[in-house]
């Protein structure tokens, strides 16, 4: 087969234009750089957009996950404690894993679903006993967990489940959005990311009281931004000048910039378009894969949000991934993992506190035999010259 011409395909693009410049040069001529009137708009906008009652915006998703998992320890009485089991999928970023040690968690890992590349429901059922404290449920790449079987595994166990929607905005399962399902949800609005504020991200919650702890742990565990009357702090008796500087939480400097606020604000106006873009692409791109033998396209659950295309090398085929990533990458197919493979391979966890996992056929198989693109708006004629690359790397190994 001959090689088709070259591409330029990258992993992401830029969605900003002259709204989220002139937004970003206003924030600079106006000198408020930090925790402004543009965040607190923003975190409303975002609370209203995906209907919850609180929203924290931070300086990324690994910011939002390390604040969600603490925050789990401050409620009356906590949601977790040290020792206790956190049940998480064997696929995933890092930031997901490292807050839940920190705060002294043992990781108990789960195999993936082969198809969503989700939890393995059957897999998630024989993980959960009394140990569990913690559930930290991972929307893959755009794509929704079963949140119905989720909770119906949880029934009236006393397990909190935090949902890591970083690269999930966007997406619905049940008609309602994911980040959703969760005490907290957690999202992330970096450069690749549905929306980009450069670097960002934000914690969803209905819960008065996490709400609290978290404003308080983003800004240095001290009260000055808490509302009155509050859950963790009466004002101090000694007056303003004292409650401006109080410690109440060993919190965090985590606080988000205006300008990422200002052109956040932008980008969720953007925000349905972007994702009627990425579905009507996945939709194209998902037609023309199903000619394709030998790979196998990431398994919509609900509505996705198609952050990028996961893609599996099937045993209709016995080319090698790294061969075929190499060849895409020649062609200028930017690929990834997906995500970080099955985490469990990776040298890091001697560092981190785990049970040790049972077998993982499936997080080892997408460590093996699968990569993902990203998903860019394309017209038909440039969706076929994907494919066609695509079957021309598959069909040189």
């Amino acid at each position: 087969m001959t090689p088709p011409a070259p591409l330029r395909y990258p992993l992401a693009i830029d969605t900003w234009d002259e709204a989220e410049r002139a937004a970003a040069m206003a924030v600079i001529d106006g000198g408020q750089l930090t925790m402004g009137e543009r965040v607190r708009a923003f975190e409303r906008r975002f609370a209203d957009m995906f209907g919850a009652r609180h929203a924290v915006m931070v300086n990324s998703g690994s910011s939002a996950n390390l604040l969600a998992v603490a925050a789990l320890f401050y409620t009356r009485p906590p949601l977790a404690w040290p020792q206790s089991v956190a049940v998480v999928p064997a696929v995933s970023w890092a930031t997901t894993y490292y807050p839940l040690c920190q705060y002294g968690l043992t990781l108990r890992f789960v195999d993936i679903d082969p198809e969503t590349l989700n939890f393995d429901l059957a897999a998630l059922e024989r993980a959960l006993d009394d140990q569990v404290s913690v559930i930290f449920a991972v929307n893959l790449l755009g794509n929704p967990n079963d949140y119905a079987a989720i909770q119906r595994l949880i029934g009236m166990r006393p397990i909190t489940l935090l949902e890591d929607n970083c690269e999930s905005m966007g997406a619905r399962y049940g008609g309602r959005f994911t980040g959703r399902f969760g005490r907290i949800g957690t999202f992330s609005t970096y450069f690749s990311h549905h929306i980009s504020t450069m670097e960002g991200g934000v914690c969803l919650t209905d819960d008065d009281e996490l709400h609290e702890i978290l404003l308080c742990l983003r800004s240095h565990g001290w009260t000055r931004q808490l509302p009155q009357p509050n859950h963790l702090a009466k004002p101090d008796p000694r007056g303003s000048f004292h409650d401006a500087f109080r410690f109440i939480l060993p919190g965090y400097n985590v606080r988000p910039l205006e300008i990422c606020a200002a052109v956040g604000l932008e980008q969720l106006a953007k925000l349905p378009g972007f994702i009627a873009r990425r579905r009507d692409t996945a939709r194209r791109l998902t037609d023309r894969l199903a000619q394709v033998p030998g790979v196998r396209l990431q398994t919509e659950m609900g509505e996705s949000s198609w952050f990028g295309f996961a893609l599996t090398l099937t045993n209709q085929t016995n080319a090698d991934r790294d061969v075929v990533v190499a060849r895409l990458s020649s062609l200028g197919v930017e690929c990834r993992p997906v995500v970080a493979g099955s985490f469990i391979n990776h040298p890091v966890m001697a560092h981190l506190a785990h049970e040790s996992p049972p077998a993982m056929p499936n997080a080892d198989a997408i460590d093996r035999r699968a990569f993902y693109i990203g998903n860019n708006a394309l017209d038909d004629e440039a969706l076929d010259t994907l494919t066609g690359a695509i079957e021309w790397a598959l069909g040189e190994g």
